[in-house]
């Protein structure tokens, strides 16, 4: 039942990730945390164990949609190279600062990280094209914030980086193609870095690498690969206000009940 359920998170996460560029650890963390729970996870780890999970689960997840989206010529790939230098710096910084982080807060930050992204789905909040893209420097310190950040909270960077490439007057649909380009460094320099900082630490499970566990990571990869195709299909196809709205209200949902 626990594979059948990976199997299921891993296709919604590969749809949401084609779909708005959020690279689904938005979707992944929450669900992981709840399931390794129910397995009688240690509670010192379980957290820790879901934002490293997610992000190996990125690998897979971005690599298919950066290659639908690279056939529609939507990555500005010199922009993702430039911040994808600082994106393996700020992904290494940010495992060690989750790890210093007990669970039971970093869970809390997790959840108001979910309603602040709740409120920007919902309310459709998007910067206005207002400056430029900055040069290899600047991207290069984006890149870092990003990383870092990203791998504090399990996810591929899109829910920053998209907002911000829109308000450097990038077009949408290439912004939301180039953030998934960034998804794939932040996932596999965070996912490096969780499976050592997690190397030797009590009470982890059997079948896990550091703060990885293996079992999640193949039943979500498994799906989240054909479906991150589907997604970025539909994101040249649809208008997903609807879609947005209700994963918003589940984000909330999810974020209230980490916070109580």
């Amino acid at each position: 039942m626990e594979f059948l359920l990976y199997l299921a998170l891993g296709a919604a996460a590969g749809t949401l990730a084609g779909l708005f560029g959020v690279g689904g650890g938005t979707v992944i963390v929450p669900v992981l945390v709840y399931s390794f729970v129910a397995q009688g996870m240690d509670s010192s780890v379980l957290t820790h164990m879901a934002v490293g999970t997610s992000l190996a689960t990125i690998i897979f997840t971005s690599i298919n949609s950066v290659l639908e989206h690279h056939k529609k010529g939507a990555v500005l790939w010199s922009v993702a190279g430039w911040m994808s230098v600082g994106i393996l710096l700020g992904a290494g910084l940010g495992a060690l600062t989750a790890d210093a982080i007990q669970g039971p807060w970093l869970q809390k930050l997790i959840g108001v990280f979910a309603i602040v992204i709740a409120l920007q789905l919902a309310l459709e909040l998007k910067p206005k094209a207002a400056k430029p893209l900055p040069g290899k420097a600047g991207l290069g310190v984006v890149g870092t914030l990003v990383g870092w950040a990203s791998a504090i909270f399990g996810i591929g960077g899109g829910s920053l980086n998209v907002p911000y490439l829109t308000w450097r007057s990038v077009p949408v649909q290439q912004a939301v193609a180039t953030s998934a380009a960034c998804g794939f460094p932040i996932a596999v320099a965070g996912a490096i870095s969780f499976m050592w900082v997690g190397h030797g630490t009590p009470n982890l499970p059997e079948w896990s690498i550091g703060y990885v566990y293996l079992p999640a990571l193949l039943g979500i990869a498994l799906t989240s690969m054909p479906f991150a195709r589907v997604g970025a299909r539909l994101a040249h196809r649809l208008s997903p206000r609807l879609l947005k709205r209700l994963f918003a209200l589940l984000l909330t949902v999810v974020g209230v009940s980490f916070l109580i």
